[in-house]
């Protein structure tokens, strides 16, 4: 059994196999599987307990532990955004980004004629300022997921990676 705390700023509906965080700065939907876990709220806490079935014991002990960070998770996210910090890398030809609803256009990578795309996953914004880009959102799948996706259309095939390393990395700040 693990107890998850709920702040006094943050309400949490339990529905059947929903769980909906909601705070100042949005919220969040998660389903659980409710063959491996019981959720209920007690108080000002969320109870997660493992069912009794004794063949997937195992499997929902290590569920009790992933579905309570993915609360906690959703519970900072509502309160203050997941935020990570790109930045585009260029030596042989002037990239530009452009965000563009639900992608991510990025132009003249390499010197490609075509735009390469990304797709933003879910509620994440993405912000643009010159060679910085600013990825923010109240899930931490949806943001980490958009800037693998980011990564993942830069990836350069078929020249020398150590020459050509244009690209959008994480920002080290």
């Amino acid at each position: 059994m693990i107890e998850v705390e709920i702040p006094s700023a943050v309400q949490i509906d339990i529905k059947g196999d929903d769980v909906m965080v909601k705070g100042s700065l949005g919220s969040n939907s998660r389903k659980f599987n409710s063959a491996l876990l019981s959720l209920s709220r007690e108080g000002s806490k969320i109870v997660i307990k493992p069912t009794e079935n004794k063949v997937l014991a195992k499997k929902a002990m290590m569920a009790e532990k992933a579905m309570a960070k993915e609360i906690m998770n959703d519970i900072s996210g509502v309160q203050k955004h997941f935020e990570i910090n790109m930045q585009v890398v260029f030596a042989h030809f002037p990239v530009t980004v452009e965000a563009k609803g639900d992608t991510v256009l990025i132009k003249n990578l390499i010197g490609e004629r075509g735009p390469r795309s990304a797709k933003v996953v879910g509620g994440t914004k993405v912000e643009v300022k010159g060679a910085n880009l600013r990825l923010y959102g109240t899930r931490l799948d949806d943001v980490s997921q958009t800037a693998a996706n980011l990564r993942r259309a830069c990836k350069i095939r078929e020249k020398d990676g150590r020459v050509f390393q244009d690209g959008i990395y994480f920002a080290l700040e």
